[in-house]
Formats: C-alpha cells, sequence, structure tokens
C-alpha cells in the first residue's frame, strides 16, 4: 500500500485519477505544497475509523427510501419444552 500525493489542481482536474490511486492507498491533497486533505476508499476509512454501519446508520442514509426491502418472515409460533 503506497501513499501517493497531487496537488488540489490535479485533484480537481483529475478526480477519476486520484480515485484509482486512492485503491492502492491513502492519496495525499495538497494546497500550495502543504498537505490539507487525505482521499481513501470507504472500506479503508472504516478499517481505520472502526465504523460499523448498523440499522439505524443504514435507516438514516439519504435515498434509503428507494430501496426494496422485502424481510423473511420468522416463525413465531413457539411450542412448549418438555423437559422431563
Amino acid at each position: 500500500m503506497g501513499i501517493s500525493t497531487i496537488s488540489s489542481r490535479s485533484f480537481n482536474q483529475q478526480v477519476s485519477a486520484a480515485k484509482k490511486l486512492a485503491e492502492e492507498g491513502p492519496v495525499y491533497i495538497t494546497d500550495r505544497g502543504e498537505p490539507a486533505h487525505v482521499l481513501m476508499t470507504f472500506e479503508e476509512y472504516k478499517k481505520l475509523t472502526g465504523t460499523r454501519r448498523n440499522i439505524q446508520d443504514a435507516l438514516a442514509m439519504p435515498g434509503v427510501a428507494d430501496i426494496d426491502f422485502d424481510p423473511q418472515r420468522v416463525n413465531t409460533d413457539f411450542r412448549d419444552v418438555d423437559f422431563s
């Protein structure tokens, strides 16, 4: 995993290339020669932060109303257990 560095001007002109670089490792984006931002994949971000998506976060995402969701039904017919 390598670290790449690009200027903010190059980033603005070549976003796709920067995203491809981020597949290989973090991309430092500089302003006036100084690191200002870091571009990385979302998977790497989750590993770094230990972030796990829970159902509440997933339901709060924009556009979630457009997702079809048809969960399987769970059988709730419980029977008594004979412990004798």
